[in-house]
């Protein structure tokens, strides 16, 4: 299982009142709820991750895999997307990563991203969408999981 993982919106949420508090590595500190409901996932799934936020490129794997560490979040593989060079929306990041992937179907997508609501209705049914200002909750980790849980079953 693979969750392509946003991090704005999702691990941090987006609060334009507060200032987002940074840890010693220079990284957004995650929201508790977030950390804690995406643990939930890695520990019952042991899904890999495939970051898809805009921050992506600007770290090195490992440095991603001490990003996690430090806020808790064991993480057996990580892997990004590569540099969005040609400026294309989220959805279309996706859409090209499925089409170079079209034998991986077993993956969900965490985003805040509106713009993947105008995903094909095949993967837009692998979307766990949160709300930029809340992030993902442990609501929506259970809705992960029984999502990951259909797909299990879908393409067994």
């Amino acid at each position: 299982m693979l969750l392509l993982l946003d991090i704005d919106g999702v691990m941090v949420p987006a609060k334009s009142w507060k200032r987002p508090e940074f840890l010693n590595d220079g990284f957004f500190a995650f929201g508790s709820d977030a950390t804690n409901a995406l643990q939930k996932i890695i520990s019952e799934t042991s899904a890999d991750i495939l970051l898809t936020t805009s921050h992506k490129t600007k770290y090195t794997i490992q440095e991603w895999r001490n990003i996690f560490d430090l806020r808790g979040i064991s993480i057996k593989n990580i892997y990004c997307l590569p540099e969005n060079v040609n400026f294309l929306s989220r959805k279309d990041e996706i859409m090209k990563w499925v089409n170079a992937n079209a034998d991986l179907l077993d993956f969900i997508i965490i985003d805040d991203d509106k713009s993947l609501n105008a995903l094909p209705g095949f993967i837009k049914s692998k979307l766990i969408q949160t709300s930029a200002s809340i992030g993902l909750t442990y609501n929506l980790a259970i809705e992960a999981l029984q999502l990951i849980e259909k797909e299990k079953h879908t393409f067994a």
